[in-house]
This record gives structure tokens, sequence and C-alpha cells, in this order.
């Protein structure tokens, strides 16, 4: 058992269990008086290990919510790299409506995806090559109560035969020594390694980096981008399903956005209105629709703004109010500012070099009143689109 395995296991001992129950609720600040007490009657090591578990669960939370959070084991990289709860559960909802029975979850990491899942009612087959992982997501099935529908094997994914499941789930690693993987012949396994055991299956999801190529997505897949309360988190490529397929899908919902081929839409004046399209509309390259179903048209053929002269509500879009409009002038801006007395200042960007907080210094904004200001460009030339939410 290597030195990794032996810390984990050891906070499934009874003692490892009582002491993760003893320090749940401590803050960091307090995490070194807390090591020092605990240390007079407990190993060092266990110590350590639980504190660091504590620290694990209470950034977990954001993703699986405090409840399960609080019951579940995590390693740096699972926190890191799981799937958010909500999104793991649309992706699972989907399985279930697509008559999928059985899983093989290939890279099962800490068991996020398996759990949603077997709570879907699909049985799994969870597999990683990692022991220490392996064994964290065996923890995690048996602490939610899910043995009966989830079994976790510690295998090399390459050599798992997959033949008796109705789907196979892969999430590969994008992360290496030095941070995030950008190539996606770099993930472990590599992607195209990945599509293959997709093809031999009757019915497959790849979970990859929303920031993959469209030209690397396979013809033979169908592409969704999902984002969850406005921030996207990831892209799958289903295949078994309908080929050649875009979409964005929008959680909570869900809400999905499908590509009609259209073309990228014409060019228009500044209308009353400004819609920023949500992050997977944009990944997914479905702006055209967007902005079809608003009516609208872009402010700039290489930038990602719809514009229209008419409020429309959208699932896709958050829409502004545009107030005014300048050429890039931050003496103009502060002085418009400060004659509107805005004191709280968003400033987004899209097209610009200029950073946002770098600007609010420059503008000093003071005063009871709100607004938005664009960084961008419209047909062309730098601009400033002053507004507020719709």
């Amino acid at each position: 058992m290597n030195d990794h395995l032996a810390d984990f296991s050891v906070l499934l001992t009874p003692e490892g269990r009582a002491l993760l129950d003893t320090v749940r609720d401590t803050d960091p600040a307090d995490e070194l008086a807390v090591a020092t007490r605990l240390r007079r009657a407990h190993p060092a090591a266990l110590v350590s290990a639980a504190l660091g578990q504590a620290r694990l669960r209470q950034r977990a939370a954001a993703k699986f919510g405090a409840a399960d959070a609080g019951r579940m084991f995590f390693t740096p990289n699972g926190v890191e790299q799981s799937t958010r709860a909500s999104v793991a559960a649309y992706r699972a909802a989907r399985m279930r409506e697509l008559g999928i029975a059985s899983v093989a979850d290939l890279c099962c990491g800490i068991g996020g995806d398996a759990i949603a899942l077997a709570r879907a009612g699909i049985r799994v087959l969870a597999v990683d090559r990692d022991p220490v992982t392996a064994a964290v997501a065996r923890a995690n099935v048996e602490a939610l109560g899910l043995t009966r529908l989830v079994e976790v094997r510690e295998a090399d994914v390459t050599e798992v035969h997959t033949g008796g499941t109705d789907a196979v789930f892969v999430d590969p690693g994008r992360r290496g020594g030095r941070g995030r993987i950008f190539d996606p012949e770099a993930y472990s396994p590599p992607l195209s390694w990945a599509v293959e055991a997709a093809r031999r299956a009757p019915r497959a999801a790849l979970k990859i980096a929303p920031g993959v190529p469209h030209e690397a997505i396979p013809a033979d897949a169908d592409a969704e981008w999902i984002s969850d309360g406005g921030d996207v988190k990831e892209a799958v490529l289903w295949f078994g399903t309908d080929p050649g397929a875009v979409r964005a899908t929008l959680l909570p919902g869900p809400r999905t956005l499908r590509s009609r081929g259209l073309p990228d839409p014409a060019v228009r004046p500044v209308g009353r209105y400004l819609y920023e399209p949500d992050g997977a509309v944009i990944r997914a390259h479905l702006v055209a629709e967007a902005a079809e179903e608003l009516d609208g048209g872009l402010i700039d053929a290489t930038i990602a703004y719809v514009t229209a002269d008419a409020l429309r509500p959208t699932p896709y879009a958050t829409a502004y109010e545009i107030t005014d409009r300048l050429p890039f002038n931050v003496k103009k801006l502060k002085a418009l500012l400060r004659e509107r007395e805005v004191g709280t200042l968003t400033v987004k960007k899209r097209g610009s070099a200029v950073e946002p907080e770098e600007l609010r210094r420059k503008v000093k904004p003071q005063g009871p009143h709100a607004a938005t200001v664009f960084l961008t460009r419209v047909a062309g030339a730098p601009t400033m689109l002053i507004g507020r939410p719709a």
C-alpha cells in the first residue's frame, strides 16, 4: 500500500471517521491550533489527513452541495476536476431518456458522475487506474448508499472490456504537472482513443474542455456545450444520438438551443438594446441562432454582442439597455460617470485589451447610481457602450 493510499485509508477507520466529525467545521485560520490540540490524542498523520479532508469538503460544497460534500471524500485533483453535481445530474437524466440502463464510466475520478448516474437508476462500472482515486470513489459510493448500482474497479481504462454495457462515458484527465492541458491528444487517455472507444459502444458521451477547437470534433458526434448559472462548465461529445448536431444547454432548466446552420448575422448599427449571449451559446458558435430569435444583428463582425431595437425575453442572452455610446476615451467616460453620479460600475469587455480593474481605477466611480460599460468594437472602431440591465 503506497503512502497516499495509507493516509486516505486511515480516514475510513472508526478513529478516522470520528476525527472527521470533530474537525468538520474547522475554520482554516484555526487549523494550526486545532492540529496542535488534536495531536495530543491522535497520530499526527491522521490529524493532518482529517484537517486536509475537511478543507476539501468545504471547497467541494459549491459543486456537490453541503449535504453530499459533508459525507463524501475528496482529493485535491478530484475537487478541481470533478463535474458539478447539477451538470452530472443533467447528463445522467439525458442518458436515462435515451433508454440507457448501464454505463461504463471510464476515468471515473472520485465518482461524481457515477453517483449522478446511479441516482438516475443507471447501473455503473466506474473505472480509474489511480489506487487512491479509485479508493476515494469506492468510499463515496458507500457513503451515499449506492453500492447496489455502482462497481468501482481500479484498472487501466484502455484494458477494460465494456461490451456488456449500454453506453460508455469517458472523462479524460485534462490536467498535468503544469496545469490545464489544451491539446486533446495530450489528454489522459488521448481524445482519439476516447473517440474510438465511444464508436465501439452502442452509445457514448465524452466530456471535453469547452474550449476545444470545433475542427477537432468528429463529424459523427453530437456536440453539446453546457453552462450552469451562466458559467460554461464543459463540452460533451455524444455518439449514437444525433450525428453532426450542435447544441448549447443552459442550466438550470435545462434550456437547449440547437444549430440550424445559419450564416453569421449581419452587422447593424447599435440599437437600444445589447444582448450578451451565454458563454455556452458562444462556445457552440450559435450566436446566429440567438440573434435570429431576437431579430438582432452584430455590432461588429468579430464580436459576439447582439444588438436590437426591441426587448425580447430569452434564456440564451442577458439584455442591457444602452444609454450612451462613446469612442474609447477614458477622460470622457470619467466625466460622464461623474455627471451621472455612478459609484457602482460593472466593466465588461470583448475585443478590447483594456483590463476592467485598470479602467475602474482610472475613472474612480463615485455616487449612488450603477451602470455597466462595455469595452468593445463597433464596426471595427474601439467603443464604449454604457447601459444597465434591461
